[in-house]
């Protein structure tokens, strides 16, 4: 079930307790060389992560829900988009700098919560006239415009977050 604001639009992964688990220990296991490539090196880190959703195949789940809960937003079936996604891992004292995902053919973007920490980072909606800080529960999917520009708050806690971003358009 979908629920929104203006700006953003809120699904719950049904099996997110059993699949973030798995993932979490899929994802501990990660090696240098599992990683295909990582971008926007950024306060001390790299904020993008990629790697195939074969190295950790409940990734493909998560894709395929977000897929269903974007067609349905977009109002086009599924076979008529494509998404691709990267992993943000967050240590403790990283933020997520400001910026939006419109760069090229993207009709909604989206964030999967992993592995969210109490104060590990809040999202931040910047429009405009004002700010909107969400915070985010592990098996929750925030859907939105690639052109909302977006950051996270300071990971406050003592532990890593972890969240699964993807972008969708024409398949």
């Amino acid at each position: 079930m979908l629920t929104h604001n203006s700006l953003l639009h809120i699904a719950r992964f049904p099996q997110a307790a059993e699949f973030n688990g798995r993932i979490m220990e899929s994802y501990s296991k990660l090696r240098e060389q599992d990683l295909l490539r990582r971008s926007h090196f950024i306060g001390g880190r790299y904020e993008n992560l990629y790697l195939d959703h074969d190295r950790i195949p409940e990734l493909k789940q998560i894709l395929t829900y977000a897929t269903s809960c974007a067609a349905l937003l977009l109002e086009k079936s599924v076979p008529s988009l494509k998404g691709g996604f990267w992993l943000n891992a967050m240590t403790p004292g990283q933020t997520t700098s400001k910026h939006d995902h419109d760069e090229d053919d993207e009709l909604l973007s989206s964030v999967y919560y992993i592995h969210v920490p109490e104060n590990s980072g809040n999202l931040i909606v910047h429009d405009r006239h004002c700010k909107t800080e969400l915070i985010p529960e592990a098996g929750m999917l925030v859907l939105f415009s690639p052109a909302v520009v977006h950051s996270v708050s300071t990971n406050l806690s003592g532990e890593n977050r972890l969240s699964m971003a993807m972008n969708f358009g024409p398949a």
